[in-house]
């Protein structure tokens, strides 16, 4: 009989206690991954012969897909999206958010409610608060908003669909990167600033010398997981404009939506479906190795 030791028999535990959560990870991520490339090398359908028997293709539907000027156009509008909304907009936002909440502010509690409050809706329904804002005519909340400054109605999800699309988005996000910088500035410690202010800096010095150095692991960490998320949203786009028009809001997750259960080619689907991981796993990449960034 091997008798372990006390190290073997933590170590042994620490893996137990894991096994549920690599058991899940295992069920609902990497299982699905491999299917889906599975799926893609084959012509799956839900009409037709290839739904009663698919047969084996090959990378013929990943030909296909770089030759597909949609899936360009789907792409770039990700990227947009994605910088548009989660790099530039709820960063930007949230940071601000952030240093504001470290200085005395009244009625703090309200503030954090009216910021969090976007985050606690399902997207959803964001979708469908945000198109009765969006609506044309001279009834639509924006448009009644507007026409105080002499502006005429507009069909804001026509006119401007993109933008329109990025701004609820970062709407939406902004809680979310407020929390997470708000721990990353307290984790600075604070005799640093009053060494800082005794030797004179300026707020600006500070700001710029002490307060973005120190938050640069927290940044990137805030990067990384928005840039990953805002990457897969599908629901809130699909709800507020279905990818119209012209496609110039059809981001990658409503372009595997249309190819998969509107053209019905689950194959092409799950082919675009790999090409959109692998683009997050670069991402993810780039982040965490390119920018030396340890999360």
């Amino acid at each position: 009989m091997i008798k372990l030791t006390y190290e073997s028999r933590r170590q042994l535990g620490y893996r137990f206690m894991m096994a549920p959560a690599l058991l899940l990870m295992a069920a609902f991520i990497v299982f699905p991954a491999f299917y889906a490339f599975s799926l893609s090398l084959t012509d799956d359908a839900l009409l037709g012969f290839a739904a009663q028997e698919s047969s084996f293709v090959g990378l013929r539907n990943f030909s296909r897909l770089f030759g597909d000027p949609l899936f360009w156009n789907s792409l770039k509008v990700t990227l947009i999206f994605v910088i548009g909304s989660a790099v530039i907009g709820q960063f930007v936002l949230g940071f601000l958010s952030a240093l504001a909440l470290q200085r005395p502010v009244r009625y703090k509690p309200i503030f954090n409610a009216i910021i969090c409050l976007p985050n606690a809706v399902p997207e959803m329904v964001v979708g469908f608060l945000w198109i009765s804002m969006f609506a044309s005519g001279e009834y639509g909340t924006l448009n009644r908003f507007v026409a105080w400054f002499g502006v005429n109605p507009q069909q804001w999800l026509y006119t401007f669909p993109l933008l329109s699309i990025i701004i609820v988005n970062t709407w939406r996000g902004i809680a979310f990167a407020m929390i997470l910088l708000t721990s990353g500035l307290a984790a600075i410690p604070k005799d640093i600033y009053e060494a800082a202010r005794v030797d004179g800096a300026t707020d600006t010095q500070v700001f710029w010398r002490i307060t973005v150095p120190m938050m640069m692991p927290t940044i990137f960490l805030y990067m990384f997981i928005s840039t990953v998320t805002t990457f897969a949203i599908f629901g809130l786009v699909y709800t507020l404009s279905r990818g119209g028009p012209a496609n110039s809001t059809e981001i990658l997750g409503i372009y595997i939506y249309n190819q998969s259960f509107t053209a019905f080619q689950l194959g092409y689907g799950a082919a675009v479906a790999v090409v959109s991981l692998v683009v997050s796993m670069i991402l993810g990449i780039i982040y965490v190795k390119a920018l030396k960034v340890e999360v």
